[in-house]
């Protein structure tokens, strides 16, 4: 798998709203794009610090896996996955690590936050890091 960058790092928060203002206000960041992606139920924001992104992400439903995270965590959320750019493709990719033994969350590719395609390995094989392979089908 050829990786080109990390792509963001996706923090769990129990509302954007409230968590902006230390991003913004503290940090000095801006928050440049918030969207929902319903297949997954949660609401994203995000945010840049260099070239890297911020994914802030709200559960817009009890059932969603952020809303799960954050109950496992105290109500707080916090780190939740680490995500790097794939240059040959998240589906050769998904082989890849396969291929190696790594436990896949994802069989296959499906559309994320920003159009990007992504797919989640497991972090039982990777370390205990949640880890989303990303790629942008229109570059």
């Amino acid at each position: 798998m050829k990786i080109s960058h990390i792509e963001h790092l996706g923090i769990a928060v129990p509302s954007i709203e409230k968590a902006l203002p230390y991003f913004e206000n503290v940090l000095g960041l801006k928050c440049y794009n918030i969207e929902v992606v319903e297949d997954q139920k949660v609401k994203t924001a995000f945010l840049k610090v260099g070239e890297v992104k911020l994914e802030l992400l709200e559960p817009t439903s009890p059932e969603s896996t952020i809303a799960k995270f954050i109950e496992k965590n105290g109500g707080r959320g916090g780190m939740h996955h680490l995500a790097f750019c794939i240059e040959d493709g998240v589906a050769n990719a998904l082989a890849e690590a396969e291929g190696l033994g790594i436990a896949l969350i994802d069989k296959a590719p499906r559309k994320g936050a920003e159009g990007l395609n992504i797919a989640f390995l497991h972090p039982k094989s990777t370390a205990a890091v949640l880890t989303e392979l990303c790629e942008n089908p229109n570059k």
